[in-house]
């Protein structure tokens, strides 16, 4: 019986069938894409979408692609024992939102270009722009990482499903479409993929709804367990989670993932005009609130049925991560298909990511590394070429994240892990961002030195908080119990046991101060330590000496959307037009161009 302890039935054949056909119909969308644009066969075609897509399946996209298995899995675990904080981030979203809309996407867009880095080198120089392609690189593959193993292992002790041949499968199937469709075949399975994602939240809390006796009476089991306690208005930046570490760091966080991520930034400038690529930003945001607001729900519906039995303190699961996999087997397994469907979700959120992640690799790899090699040695790529070329880096990254899935393993909570990531390495890129696009006075020495800083100092603090976690009293796990289980064991409650190990060695002085910092918050740390020390060292070195900037580098009046709708010029609508007809293709001839020849074309 539900909520009462022991061990849960496995998959049925009719599981196995609906989740196998829900990964072969991810494929059909890549390989029906790539049937359909066989004659536009160019890179701008592959890595752009022919710079045709609209809002609303570009949303989804976007929401999909951060919205990924380990969101499925690690959300509903972190309300089950946090409770329902998480939500906050609907704030954060809101926040994101409304800055990457407003003041980034107008100046990519019309700046024309494929990689989100390729601004550092306009801005600062070409070796600024290297090393942040690298920086991207290696944070997307170690998430990536993550993204494909987390729920892999979750799910292979829960179902049964071989684990390593689930990694391959995946790895497989995102590289088949990636290969042959290009963006337009990871953006509309991604559509596909959201929706199924959101079928399986729907699934778990109506059936917990059914169990539970109505949706009122789930939500009066977390008010009493305390999972409903949200605004923790206390204002110290070591615990895990209040009301200010969620929405001030955790809106510059997904700033930081949203405004300059490589996977992000594709697809709004896939987007046919600016408008929609500015709307696609404002529907992503409906779309995270509803799929943050249902996972948290999830969670809350878990606790209401193991309110009196956890299965992790009961020892009929190893880790938090399978929480969510345990419950779907144990109130869904008698309505065949229907676990299926929910680990098609799972893996529908890792499919979204992981094609996301090739993608974006193979186009900065293309931007930033090939092509101006070729343009320094007056070699000239047919289309043929760069085609293979594309299908052929689309292979390598996929094998290269699976293989980083390796890596991946040794990390704790995924969902902690996959944030911590982003924060230790898109803060200072972020910073380094806004350093560029704000401040005319701020250098390339200044913006190195800048960067540098900001990463060694949250790639501190990350790091000494993955060896030395948070103590209970800064994370705050709700109290748990067993006294409703069916064992022979002495039933109890207790505080989760995961949240406080017990030290092996002796810890450093730091471990509960700094290392303790909340992991929202390093992205905000990162971002504000560059943009400091950046516009410093930019001052001593002299500031800027050139005499004359391009004024597109810069962040316009005109750009935010209260200005633009109280004064639309003349002058504005034809830049706009201008930006919509600029091709942007990987195969263009803008390296053919100097910085004075693209600033005149601009």
């Amino acid at each position: 019986m539900a909520g009462t302890g022991g061990p849960v039935a496995t998959f049925s054949v009719w599981d196995y069938v609906v989740f196998a056909g829900t990964i072969l119909l991810a494929a059909g969308v890549g390989l029906f894409q790539a049937i359909r644009g066989r004659k536009e066969s160019s890179s701008a075609e592959f890595l752009l979408g022919g710079r045709q897509m609209t809002a609303v399946p570009v949303a989804m996209s976007l929401t999909a692609s951060f919205m990924s298995g380990i969101t499925v899995i690690g959300t509903p675990a972190e309300a089950y024992r946090f409770g329902a904080a998480f939500w906050l981030f609907g704030f954060s979203y809101a926040i994101m939102s409304t800055i990457t809309a407003e003041i980034f996407v107008p100046l990519f867009y019309r700046l024309g270009i494929t990689s989100a880095y390729e601004y550092l080198e306009l801005r600062f120089s070409r070796p600024i722009r290297i090393i942040g392609t690298s920086m991207y690189i290696v944070q997307t593959a170690l998430y990536t990482g993550l993204v494909i193993y987390a729920p892999a292992l979750a799910l292979n002790q829960i179902t049964g499903l071989d684990l390593w041949g689930v990694l391959v499968a995946t790895g497989a199937v995102c590289i088949l479409y990636c290969t042959l469709g290009g963006l337009k075949a990871v953006i509309w399975t991604d559509v596909m993929q959201m929706v199924i994602m959101l079928a399986g939240f729907v699934a778990v809390i109506a059936r917990g709804a059914v169990l539970q006796g109505g949706l009122t009476k789930i939500w009066e089991d977390a008010g009493k367990g305390g999972r409903l306690e949200a605004f923790d208005f206390d204002p110290d930046p070591l615990k895990r989670h209040t009301f200010w570490t969620i929405v001030v760091g955790g809106s510059i966080m997904w700033v930081s993932i949203y405004s300059i991520n490589q996977s992000q930034v594709q697809r709004y400038i896939s987007c046919k005009t600016l408008g929609h690529a500015k709307m696609s930003l404002y529907v992503n945001m409906v779309g995270l609130c509803v799929t943050v607001s249902l996972a948290v729900f999830s969670g809350l519906t878990m606790y209401s049925i193991y309110k009196n039995c956890d299965p992790l303190t009961n020892g009929d699961i190893g880790t938090p991560d399978q929480l969510l996999p345990y419950l779907v087997m144990d109130i869904l397994a008698e309505f065949p298909g229907i676990p299926g469907l929910f680990v098609a979700a799972a893996y529908s959120g890792t499919l979204s990511t992981v094609s996301s992640s090739i993608n974006a690799l193979v186009a900065v790899t293309v931007e930033d590394f090939i092509l101006p090699v070729c343009k320094k040695q007056s070699v000239s790529l047919t289309q043929r070429q760069t085609s293979w070329m594309n299908m052929g880096l689309s292979v390598f990254f996929g094998a290269l994240c699976i293989g980083m899935a390796g890596v991946a393993s040794l990390m704790g909570s995924v969902l902690q892990a996959a944030l911590s990531i982003f924060g230790m390495i898109s803060g200072p890129l972020l910073g380094l961002y806004l350093l560029g696009m704000l401040f005319r006075t701020t250098n390339s020495v200044g913006g190195l030195s800048g960067m540098i800083i900001g990463l060694v100092l949250t790639l501190w603090v990350g790091i000494g908080g993955q060896l030395y976690p948070a103590t209970a009293e800064k994370t705050n796990p709700l109290p748990l119990s067993t006294i409703g289980c069916n064992s022979t064991d002495t039933n109890y409650t207790t505080i989760a046991p995961w949240t406080s190990p017990v030290p092996t060695q002796p810890e450093p002085p730091l471990a509960d101060s700094w290392y303790s910092l909340s992991y929202v918050y390093l992205s905000l740390l990162g971002t504000l330590t560059t943009m400091a020390s950046g516009l410093l060292v930019s001052i001593i070195s002299g500031g800027c000496k050139q005499e004359k900037m391009n004024p597109n580098l810069f962040v316009r009046k005109s750009d935010l959307i209260c200005f633009s709708w109280c004064s639309k010029s003349e002058e504005s609508e034809v830049k706009e037009k201008d930006a919509k007809d600029f091709d942007m293709g990987a195969d263009d001839l803008r390296f053919e161009m100097s910085k004075v020849e693209k600033a005149t074309r601009l």
